[in-house]
């Protein structure tokens, strides 16, 4: 399976894993509360032509594997799918608000390739063998 993507400008594979988290680490995210966030992350994700390979709600975080153009920085992702979900979550179920903000300021993000630092470095080396004089 490959994930590489093209734009107009570009050809990229930039795959990015996130989790976030509920402040005070709360198991809010169950059951239609979890659904929702579902379907929140796909609209959100669905707007911006990134494109979700992995998504798991668990009742204290939540897990986003996606693909994203080179526009987008992984802390603007971060950014965007936090802000809209929460502020769309907490006008659907205003319990939520109980405790203020929906997610902590924290998340994580970790990137993904096809191939590795390796492969890169083999493949930028046999670069200057094919150099015309």
């Amino acid at each position: 399976m490959t994930l590489e993507r093209a734009t107009r400008h570009s050809r990229h594979n930039l795959n990015y894993h996130l989790v976030f988290v509920p402040k005070y680490r709360r198991s809010v995210l169950k059951g239609p509360v979890a659904q929702r966030l579902e379907e929140l992350f796909e609209h959100i994700c669905k707007e911006r032509d990134w494109v979700i390979h992995g998504l798991e709600i668990m009742p204290d975080h939540a897990h986003v594997f996606l693909s994203a153009p080179p526009k987008w920085s992984p802390s603007d992702i971060a950014k965007i799918l936090k802000g809209a979900s929460a502020r769309w979550l907490l006008m659907d179920y205003p319990e939520l608000r109980a405790r203020g903000h929906l997610w902590t300021s924290a998340f994580y993000v970790g990137s993904a390739g096809s191939v590795s630092a390796d492969i890169i470095g083999r493949y930028i080396a046999a670069q200057k063998s094919k150099q015309v004089d």
